[in-house]
């Protein structure tokens, strides 16, 4: 379990078909071996590490459903540790579990707030709602607008500066692959809600 506060941006050292190694400084204090971290909204299982990295194995069904196969050698990434009993609960419940992956559409606005759309797959887009929840490669985010339209659904999140300097957001482009994870609630009541 996460909460969609990003520790600290890390950087891929290595990735192969099915490994994964990260960089990183203060994601590595108290690490132990089997430890969840969340790598771009993605839970992922310590396998190995050293002074300044660690590495994780990727199954096919993680790739298959995330955007990390699309990672390269120096890609920053959102990390989080799983939490404890004593984590203060700044953003939302996030699971690590992935629902799809959404293209980047738009980036406008002024440094003191940005502007991000995304398309989602239909699969997710079914879930988002105005001033909903919604992870975004790892980042808790609160979701500004919804739009639906011939060419599907996409969201707009506002970015404030301290988010976009301590996340992989501001190295995001137009048509960039993002995780995305929505409100585990949302599944949970349709689930309970008899079928029409």
């Amino acid at each position: 379990m996460f909460t969609g506060i990003v520790e600290e941006v890390g950087n891929v050292a290595e990735i192969s078909s099915h490994r994964l190694v990260v960089r990183a400084q203060s994601t590595l204090e108290g690490l132990a071996l089997g430890d969840s971290i969340a790598v771009n909204g993605a839970c992922l299982t310590v396998v190995e590490f050293t002074t300044d990295s660690f590495a994780m194995d990727l199954s096919q069904e993680t790739l298959d459903r995330t955007a990390l196969g699309s990672l390269s050698v120096g890609s920053p990434v959102d990390l989080e540790r799983a939490v404890t009993p004593t984590t203060r609960m700044g953003g939302h419940f996030v699971q690590g579990h992935v629902d799809g992956v959404g293209r980047v559409t738009h980036i406008s606005g002024t440094p003191e707030t940005r502007v991000m759309s995304i398309a989602a797959p239909e699969e997710v887009a079914r879930y988002i709602v105005e001033k909903g929840f919604i992870t975004v490669d790892g980042i808790s985010l609160t979701i500004t607008e919804v739009a639906t339209n011939s060419a599907g659904s996409t969201f707009s999140i506002a970015v404030i500066p301290y988010t976009w300097e301590h996340t992989v957001l501001s190295s995001k482009a137009i048509d960039d692959a993002v995780n995305l994870e929505v409100d585990i609630v949302a599944k949970y009541v349709e689930k309970l809600l008899p079928e029409r």
